[in-house]
């Protein structure tokens, strides 16, 4: 399809009205999620503060704040006063989405339970993120990233019990955003089949085990604890420091070809005899082993020998690049991954845009990230008119 052709269609989510009562992480990618296809995102905020993540570590309109929130109006409403409710109230009754994050039984409280939601709007998509589910032993518990993490196992698989801390990025937020995304967008699709509104729930737990279904069905079939080299020793995935001291990232997989390419790339055929590198199998069961040994073998020379020789074998590697270097990346660049945007406030940041492309096009990236109650007004003026008996 010719991309100008494809390009001048509307978008996947054009005419579809998300209000998002979202703080942090996992609600508000959500919702950026939803804009990047072309939905109206309005993020409804507390005037007083804001959602606090504007002020992470930086006092203002953080770039993490601006990472989740680019495509959005802002709206600041005081939830707890009759007005600021019956101004939601107001808009909720022609929006198709509600998303929130706030803990079970918050939105109740606030006189917005589910009944007096679909009331306003039966058609109305209701998203409700917790961290452990509406009911239950831990339904009231505070939850963050690394919380989840470590109940659903994914922290033992990335955690050293022999020298324990977190690094890396948020696991368990993201991934709970993404399936929050994927149940609304499933709950749009019957709607517009049936009519019906629906009630979406996500909890971090939960979604952050169902992001290692592969972990959770070989637990069953490995003797001992699955430790963070369990995943590694069976993909043949390896970190590995060059004579110049830069990182190399290899995958062998399970593919005995890539193994023997290896060798053969390493100058070191004669590992083909040893018994214990003669399978997959065996070669996991010995995954320390032969880690330290490619290590030696590949501190022998720097990395842009490595990176010659292992492209023209045609054996998956990479090296390994931090955050602030992956800008410099041709494929990368190539793609258009990265775009950089001024928020409303003035902060610079770089934007990841959505990897999903449509008919060839990568969709824009939309607005940059709103200041606190930036659309009030206009949106407020909006929705009243559009209410019966508005002007």
């Amino acid at each position: 399809m010719n991309p100008s052709t494809s390009a001048s269609r509307s978008p996947l989510l054009a005419g579809v009205t998300v209000l998002e009562l979202g703080t942090m992480v996992t609600a508000p990618l959500a919702g950026r999620m939803l804009a990047d296809l072309g939905a109206r995102v309005i993020k409804v905020e507390n005037p007083a503060q804001g959602d606090p993540f504007r002020r992470h570590a930086t006092g203002h309109d953080s770039p993490q704040f601006c990472a989740y929130n680019h495509g959005k109006e802002s709206v600041a409403l005081n939830l707890r006063e009759t007005a600021g409710r019956a101004a939601l109230l107001r808009m909720l009754e022609s929006a198709d989405v509600l998303i929130d994050n706030f803990r079970p039984g918050v939105l109740a409280r606030l006189g917005l339970d589910d009944a007096t939601l679909c009331a306003v709007n039966p058609r109305l998509v209701r998203c409700s993120i917790t961290g452990f589910g509406r009911d239950g032993p831990y339904a009231q518990r505070p939850a963050y990233d690394s919380v989840a993490l470590a109940l659903s196992g994914v922290a033992a698989l990335t955690v050293d019990p022999a020298n324990p801390f977190f690094s890396g990025p948020t696991i368990a937020d993201n991934v709970t955003g993404m399936y929050a995304c994927y149940g609304v967008l499933g709950a749009l699709y019957r709607r517009s089949q049936t009519g019906e509104g629906a009630r979406i729930e996500i909890n971090m737990l939960d979604a952050s085990v169902a992001f290692i279904p592969d972990c959770i069905a070989i637990a069953g079939h490995l003797p001992g604890r699955i430790t963070p080299h369990t995943r590694v020793a069976i993909s043949q995935a390896y970190a590995v420091r060059c004579a110049d001291e830069q990182l190399l990232a290899l995958h062998l997989s399970s593919s005995q070809d890539n193994w023997l390419k290896l060798l053969e790339v390493l100058d070191r055929q004669e590992w083909q005899q040893d018994p214990r590198f003669a399978s997959p199998a065996s070669r996991a069961s010995h995954f320390y082993v032969l880690n330290e040994m490619l290590g030696e073998a590949f501190r022998a020379r720097p990395l842009s020998h490595w990176l010659s020789v292992l492209e023209a074998a045609d054996l998956p590697h990479a090296p390994i690049r931090n955050v602030a270097e992956i800008a410099d990346n041709p494929q990368l660049q190539h793609l258009g991954t990265l775009e950089d945007i001024t928020s409303a406030s003035g902060t610079s940041y770089t934007a990841v845009r959505t990897p999903v492309l449509v008919d060839g096009v990568r969709p824009p990236i939309g607005s940059a990230p709103p200041t606190l109650g930036q659309h009030t007004e206009a949106v407020l003026a909006e929705f009243s008119a559009q209410a019966p008996g508005g002007e």
